[in-house]
């Protein structure tokens, strides 16, 4: 299946293209283990000094993992071959998270969900004009998983719970703003940046120092004091009661687009941000993340999200519970408990 990638090595540095143009480059279990082999083999080679991630051809980075193959495991397998994903994928990130040489991600495009994971481990994070970041699961009934916890919740303020909650999209200027982009550079200019770091991969700080420019103005930097206001509440019900006292026409907006999610995502998103800020490591993050995701993947709100959003495109979700009230303490925590011995999360060897 290595024709969803492209991987390569130039002169002293590793190069990985995703390529599923059709896909929005949506990753596979076949794409992140094959992704993981490399990573692992460069990272014993001597002579590789860095990696670069970007993607081929077409509009997008990476639009997340391989949605309907999770949907068709949650309906015909009980979630087996979902769960293999999970498995692959997040191994493949907690690998980039603590890989001992430099990786340079090129966020240039759709950057969700899986492409978060892929993108924000690594020590340099690319974006242009075109990159639209985002984690929007709690509209399919899932979570801000591939690390999302970890990284949401170390932004300033309450972003990363707007971000998680909402779905938002950033621009490439916002991500440079808030840290998830350490570059911005103009689309225009990648070739030739990436060509620099093939002749010098010693020097990758400078020469994306160098090629970066003034981002536009960050949007989201006008709205952060709102964000922190209306949003600062620990329970879903308390930034919802928040947004509605508010009588401004954003609190409005963001009113409506949260009673459009599903409350029990939702209170995941919440619940997974405020325990990741207690975890130790990485490898504590997606041994959580697995928790949720292995049974999130079967239950009814993410068949229905995704048949809503997806597959009938019909945009009218039949949530359940249907309210935030409905969501019980006892439900969350059933979902964060521990797995059976044998089937919790692992790193890779």
């Amino acid at each position: 299946m290595t024709d969803q990638l492209n991987i390569h090595t130039h002169q002293n540095v590793g190069h990985i293209s995703l390529n599923r143009p059709k896909a929005i480059h949506a990753l596979t279990t076949e794409m992140c283990i094959a992704m993981a082999d490399a990573l692992a083999e460069w990272a014993s080679h001597d002579g590789i000094a860095a990696v670069m991630i970007d993607h081929a051809e077409g509009r997008g980075f990476c639009a997340g993992g391989d949605i309907a193959m999770l949907r068709n495991s949650a309906l015909n397998d009980q979630g087996k071959t979902g769960r293999e994903f999970f498995h692959a994928e997040y191994q493949l990130n907690h690998q980039l998270f603590t890989y001992t040489k430099p990786v340079v991600a090129f966020m240039d495009g759709i950057t969700m969900g899986g492409g978060v994971g892929i993108s924000q481990p690594a020590a340099f994070r690319v974006a242009t004009e075109n990159t639209k970041f985002a984690m929007p699961e709690t509209g399919i009934g899932l979570f801000p998983d591939v690390g999302g916890g970890w990284y949401l919740s170390r932004l300033p303020g309450r972003i990363g719970q707007f971000l998680a909650l909402t779905g938002a999209r950033l621009d490439g200027a916002e991500c440079h703003a808030i840290g998830l982009a350490t570059h911005y550079i103009a689309s225009e200019n990648l070739a030739r940046v990436k060509a620099a770091i093939i002749d010098d991969p010693a020097n990758i700080q400078s020469i994306l120092d160098e090629a970066s420019e003034t981002p536009p103005e960050a949007r989201i930097l006008a709205n952060r004091e709102t964000i922190d206001r209306l949003f600062a509440g620990r329970t879903l019900e308390e930034i919802l009661a928040a947004l509605e006292a508010d009588d401004s026409e954003w609190a409005a907006k963001e009113l409506k687009t949260l009673r459009a999610k599903s409350p029990q995502s939702c209170k995941v998103a919440l619940r997974q941000l405020a325990d990741s800020l207690t975890l130790g490591s990485f490898a504590d993050e997606m041994r959580m993340e697995y928790r949720i995701g292995s049974r999130v993947l079967v239950s009814h709100d993410f068949a229905e999200g995704v048949r809503a959003v997806i597959v009938d495109k019909t945009g009218d979700p039949q949530w359940n519970p249907a309210t935030p009230q409905g969501v019980t303490d006892e439900q969350i925590e059933a979902i964060f408990a521990a797995l059976p011995e044998g089937e919790e999360w692992t790193p890779l060897n």
